[in-house]
Parts: C-alpha cells; sequence; structure tokens
C-alpha cells in the first residue's frame, strides 16, 4: 500500500484494532472507544477484510491475536504514537482556558501526601481543567500506561512500557511515627518490642523494614495492616504502635498534630520515587505542562 492508498483507510479503524489488541474484548474495547459493540465488531470485520486475517480468534472469554496481528500492532502501535504527537505538538495549550482531561496514576503515598499542594497550584493555573486519579503502584503502573488509561503516573516503578519515559522525583527515606508521649528516641531494642503498623495496598504482613531487620538477625510485630495511608494518624492515637512511612508522608501525618517523626533506629535503603508517562505524548503541550507542575510540587530540590 502506498501513500495515495492511505486516503482509502479510515484511521478510526487502526484506533480500533489498537484497542482490541490491549484489551481483547469487543465488550471492553467499546466501553474504552464509547461506541456500540455492534460498532466495534462491524470494525472488526472491515480490518480483517483489510488485512484478510482472521486477527483476533475468540478463546473461551476472550480473544487471541493471530501472529499476522501481533505483527502488524508492533509496526502499528509506534506510528500511531507518531501520528498523536504530530498532531499534539500543532495544538497551542493556555492553562488559564483549557478544559483539558488529565489521567493520572497515583500510589496511595503520593495521592495522601503530595497531591493536595499539586492540586492547589493546578487550580490556581488552570481552573478548567479535570483530573482523574487512578490508583496504581508498580504492578499496576505498566498495564495503565500502556492501554492510555492514564497519561502519566507517580510511584515506585520498575518494568515499564517499552516507549514509555521515566525520571526521578524524589528520593526517599523511611520514617518513624509515633503517637506516645514518652521522651526520647526509641531504640533498635525499642523499635523492635513495639507493635508495628503497615500501610500495604496486597495486604502483606511483611516490607522492606523486615528485610532490613533480618540482614541483622532481628525483626518486628506487625499488628495492623491497612491499605491506605488516609486515617493512619488515628489509628496511632492513643496506642503504643509505631509506623514507618515514607519521609513525605510523614511530613503530611505530622503535620495536624497528635504524631511525631524520628530517624529510624537502623540503617535503611533509599527509594526512589518515579515519574512515568507515556512515550507518545511527550511532547504533547499540555502534559508537557502538567508534568512540569508534577515535578514542581512532587519532587525534591534536587530533582529539578
Amino acid at each position: 500500500m502506498n501513500r495515495n492508498d492511505l486516503r482509502r483507510l479510515d484511521l478510526n479503524l487502526l484506533i480500533v484494532f489498537e484497542t482490541l489488541m490491549h484489551e481483547r474484548s469487543v465488550t471492553r474495547a467499546a466501553e474504552k472507544l464509547f461506541l456500540g459493540q455492534p460498532a466495534i465488531s462491524a470494525a472488526l470485520a472491515r480490518l480483517r477484510t483489510l488485512f484478510d486475517d482472521p486477527l483476533l480468534v475468540r478463546t473461551g472469554r476472550s480473544m487471541e491475536p493471530t501472529p499476522r496481528a501481533q505483527e502488524i500492532f508492533a509496526l502499528l502501535s509506534p506510528a500511531l504514537d507518531s501520528i498523536s504527537t504530530a498532531v499534539s505538538r500543532a495544538a497551542d495549550f493556555d492553562p488559564a482556558t483549557s478544559k483539558a482531561i488529565f489521567r493520572i496514576g497515583l500510589s496511595d503515598d503520593v495521592e495522601f501526601a503530595l497531591l493536595p499542594a499539586l492540586l492547589r497550584r493546578l487550580r490556581a493555573e488552570a481552573p478548567g481543567v479535570v483530573l482523574v486519579i487512578r490508583r496504581t503502584n508498580y504492578l499496576m503502573m505498566p498495564g495503565l500506561l500502556a492501554s492510555g488509561e492514564i497519561s502519566v503516573g507517580v510511584a515506585y516503578t520498575e518494568e515499564l512500557p517499552a516507549n514509555a519515559k521515566r525520571k526521578i522525583l524524589r528520593r526517599s527515606k523511611a520514617k518513624l511515627l509515633r503517637a506516645d508521649t514518652v521522651p526520647g528516641a526509641l531504640s533498635l531494642d525499642d523499635y523492635c518490642a513495639r507493635p508495628h503498623a503497615l500501610v500495604s495496598f496486597a495486604g502483606d504482613l511483611t516490607g522492606f523494614i523486615d528485610d532490613e531487620l533480618a540482614k541483622i538477625g532481628r525483626e518486628r510485630h506487625i499488628v495492623l495492616a491497612v491499605p491506605q495511608f488516609n486515617g493512619l494518624a488515628t489509628l496511632l492515637a492513643e496506642t503504643d504502635i509505631v509506623a514507618s512511612v515514607p519521609d513525605y508522608t510523614a511530613a503530611a501525618l505530622t503535620a495536624a498534630g497528635g504524631l511525631r517523626a524520628e530517624d529510624l533506629p537502623l540503617e535503611t535503603q533509599t527509594f526512589e520515587l518515579h515519574m512515568a508517562w507515556r512515550g507518545a505524548q511527550d511532547n504533547d503541550p499540555a502534559e508537557r505542562w502538567l508534568r512540569s507542575r508534577i515535578q514542581m510540587f512532587c519532587g525534591d530540590p534536587d530533582s529539578l
């Protein structure tokens, strides 16, 4: 097919194809594209004719791509990213008048401790924009970015989609939170003897602190695991329970009073908080503005 033949091609068909490859379901693709299932089915039929291949074959409740579909997808996805970037770069962005919808993935600690300051800045500069916040973590981030459900995310990350970009926002260390009035910092013996609370999205009863304690032959006793930081101060109040949390989260929790923060009585590693975003929107003026504000209000001075 040469460039003149492209005039006969409906770009919307390629968008449907990409969505079907991500979702592996006509129903989910229809929901994602805000179209009816008959429209997606009709588009799939046209795609099969266009490429002379079944493309997606039903196996149980899902649809599996054929080898030809995987080959097309590998070539098509970067091309659509390039088209999106070219169109985005041609557009102007004025925060004061924009009605843009930004879809952002945040881990719970970031949403609790860093989102409020970011939100205040965005409301001051761009009162017409809409923020859609999705909960994420290092396991969920790749899928949310790849599917386009978020354009940017802030969390600790590991593997990311091939076209995603990433930068370090801040380097963080854990702080010890306590609500008791016993004077002085806790010793390592006191720390291990105290009951501990753990914030765990997955409901785990161990974390990196336990790995560090194990290296020196010590352990702690978890008596409470909760899925989010909101409410942790109330749970610790009037108890001897302690919690080890990121330093920026400790700052937010102690700001309201009733809790104090101190260094842990053991050496722990520094963690990197990342901002990751879709490569297709790297040069989008609106997304660049958003990322600059995330950098300013979620990052530390060393990251600027």
